[in-house]
């Protein structure tokens, strides 16, 4: 088990390192300069705040320096704000989306979870039919209208919550609902999926030849074995939760670190927006090796192909 969690590890790096590299390069293929948006009064100010962030270093320079700064944990300071780093634009928004990624997160395992058993043990029933339309609305219906259709509804026309922020609990309810969308819908088919098949096959039939009670059967084998898949799927969809939605963030005004990317990308704030987008690939490459760990505690094939 170490040695397949070392493995994990090491290829989380060199994908990080990875990440680094094209995010610095791409960044800097953009033309124009952070500054070049300011009403500068001269040339020579802007040539100042060039040499001041290092902007006028060799491009190979810039990234070994950057490289450094990150291997000390130092994503560097905003173009755009005075005196502010990087850390601190992180720390401030990303408490924001990790409170709304974690109530995602729970509605969309636990009810994805649910909804997809019942669809699979309970075959050609209205429930079941019912779940499905709702799974399929809510993979094919974009964030953004159904972000604007709930403010529609429950804010505007309801009154049942506000129109913006998080202030109060009632305001996660649309925030949490349409970043859960996508993923409770595919977790829910995925599910309904994986329990079929599973029921399918002949050591079932033989438990159920054999007389065993159902529910036995159900917990002790279609469930363990049909989850299998569905571990993986609500790794990814925890992490993609947890990472924040620019779209929903935006609609909601909510000041995560999805709307926090937004606005450096229009700013052209390169530090904020690297920053910002290796610290959810960290996230999201640690979210991925506990899954991996824990798959491999559920799976013990998963130990000898390690």
């Amino acid at each position: 088990m170490l040695k397949y969690v070392l493995k994990r590890i090491l290829s989380a790096l060199v994908t990080i390192f990875f990440i680094i590299t094209i995010t610095f390069f791409l960044m800097k293929a953009i033309p124009g300069n952070p500054f070049a948006a300011e009403k500068m009064p001269n040339p020579e100010i802007e040539a100042a705040m060039m040499a001041k962030y290092g902007l006028d270093q060799p491009l190979w320079k810039q990234y070994i320096i950057y490289l450094g700064n990150f291997l000390r944990g130092d994503f560097g300071v905003s173009y755009t704000k005075a005196g502010l780093t990087v850390n601190k634009v992180i720390a401030d928004g990303f408490p924001f989306s990790l409170t709304i990624g974690i109530y995602a997160s729970l509605v969309v395992v636990f009810a994805g979870i649910l909804f997809g058993s019942v669809c699979a043990l309970r075959q050609n029933k209205l429930i079941v039919r019912f779940f499905m339309v709702l799974s399929t609305l809510g993979s094919t219906i974009p964030s953004f209208v159904l972000a604007t259709g709930f403010l529609f509804l429950f804010s505007k026309t309801l009154g049942l919550v506000p129109a913006f922020g998080v202030d109060e609990v009632a305001g996660y309810i649309g925030p949490v609902l349409v970043i859960g969308a996508f993923p409770l819908s595919f977790i829910t088919r995925l599910t309904r999926t994986s329990l079929v098949e599973v029921q399918q096959q002949d050591y079932i039939r033989t438990a159920r030849a054999k007389g065993a009670d159902e529910r036995r059967v159900v917990a002790h084998h279609v469930l363990r074995n049909g989850m299998l898949p569905v571990v993986t799927q609500v790794g990814i969809s925890f992490a993609s939760c947890m990472g924040g939605s620019v779209i929903t963030e935006t609609v909601f005004s909510i000041p995560g670190i999805g709307s926090l990317l937004i606005n450096a990308v229009k700013g052209r704030d390169i530090p904020v927006v690297m920053g910002t987008l290796i610290f959810i690939a960290i996230f999201v490459g640690i979210v991925n090796l506990i899954v991996d760990v824990i798959y491999a505690l559920i799976d013990p094939r998963v130990k000898l192909t390690a």
